[in-house]
């Protein structure tokens, strides 16, 4: 019997072949493996935290079912070599496949928006703010509060900003930062959303409006603290530029001549009343740091009784002259100006006969 002589050609190609089958095998194992977990398009957050990789996100990408195998997902970084992982927060799905998610973690343009915006509307209270506060972060009204009530938070207020002073901390004030809080829309990312940076974030509006007429300011008889509470009032009482210059004007008629004010927003702020609730004669009578209704009380109120725009901040500094002392608004806010008292009583007598009558 002849023996078969050894075929190093047959056993190399065998060889050969085995490993393409293998190989073969592996590649559609990879394949298999770095496709994507399903067919759902539900968004799934991950949050790329600092510290993280590509690598040690595998745990979580596993952990949320959008990848198979840890395994294979490592060896696909190994043999691409993704750009540079992006810090910040992410929707992926599992209908993403591991070079789709490895992609969208290295675009910044593939963050999920995680921006919190807060509006606060011109003529509102701090009370107002702190609602919309709370409703729209993690912070309660009374955190936000008590913050603007901090006496050592209010020093480094008054040495940072140069139109907060002394003033606030007058022991009648409720707030004391009303009037100081420019009512307009901020956006904060997610980890800026803390008390004292909203706080201060707010501030550093108010800084720049106030300092587009600063020269103004400095050159008026009246302080900072006084324009501002006197806008907070000329903002409640009129709605337009020019009825708001007219008002200012009423009022410092009524200042120069010492007069009372007389304006019912005061009174409401004092009672600590919405403006769609009635005022009791107590309220009226009511004798504090506010009510310029109160018989006592000729000058302004302690205070701002809400976040004037920059508009009726204008007609503060800048009243139009005017002859007249008297002024009501009626149910279409159209706003009626009289010299004396006998005027101001027919234009009301008026306005009731109309059905216009808001008082």
């Amino acid at each position: 019997m002849k023996k078969r002589k050894f075929s190093f050609r047959k056993t190399a190609l065998f060889f050969i072949v085995l490993i393409l089958l293998i190989a073969l095998c592996f590649l559609g194992v990879y394949i298999f493996e770095t496709s994507s977990v399903g067919g759902s398009d539900k968004a799934v957050s991950v949050e790329v935290e600092k510290g993280d990789n590509y690598y040690t996100l595998s745990s979580k990408l596993k952990k949320n079912n959008l990848i198979r195998s840890e395994f294979f997902y490592k060896i696909f970084l190994k043999v691409n070599k993704p750009k540079k992982l992006v810090l910040g927060e992410y929707e992926l799905n599992k209908k993403m496949d591991v070079r789709t998610i490895v992609k969208t973690l290295s675009d910044e343009k593939n963050l999920k928006d995680t921006s919190i915006k807060l509006t606060f509307k011109e003529g509102t209270n701090v009370l107002k703010f702190a609602n919309v506060i709370e409703e729209k972060t993690d912070i309660k009204a009374s955190e936000f509060l008590d913050k603007i009530n901090d006496e050592e938070f209010i020093d480094s207020l008054i040495e940072k900003y140069w139109f907060i002073t002394d003033d606030v901390k007058k022991k009648e004030i409720y707030y004391k930062l009303e009037g100081y809080l420019y009512p307009d829309t901020y956006v904060f990312e997610k980890y800026e959303v803390n008390t004292e940076n909203i706080i201060k974030t707010i501030l550093n509006n108010t800084d720049k409006k106030l300092t587009e007429i600063k020269s103004d300011i400095e050159g008026s008889s009246f302080s900072v603290h006084q324009l501002l509470t006197l806008a907070s009032l000329i903002e409640l009482e009129a709605s337009s530029a020019e009825d708001r210059a007219k008002v200012s004007g009423v009022f410092y008629n009524r200042l120069n001549n010492g007069w009372a004010l007389g304006s019912d927003v005061t009174t409401y702020y004092s009672a600590k009343k919405a403006m769609t609730e009635k005022l009791t004669k107590a309220d009226l009578d009511a004798c504090n740091g506010y009510n310029t209704r109160c018989a006592t009380m000729k000058g302004l109120p302690v205070g701002p009784i809400d976040n004037p725009s920059l508009t009726s901040i204008k007609a503060a500094v800048s009243p139009e002259k005017t002859d007249c002392y008297y002024f009501v608004a009626d149910s279409s806010k159209k706003v009626y100006f009289t010299k004396n008292a006998n005027e101001h009583a027919n234009i009301i007598a008026k306005l009731k006969k109309e059905g216009k009558w808001i008082g």
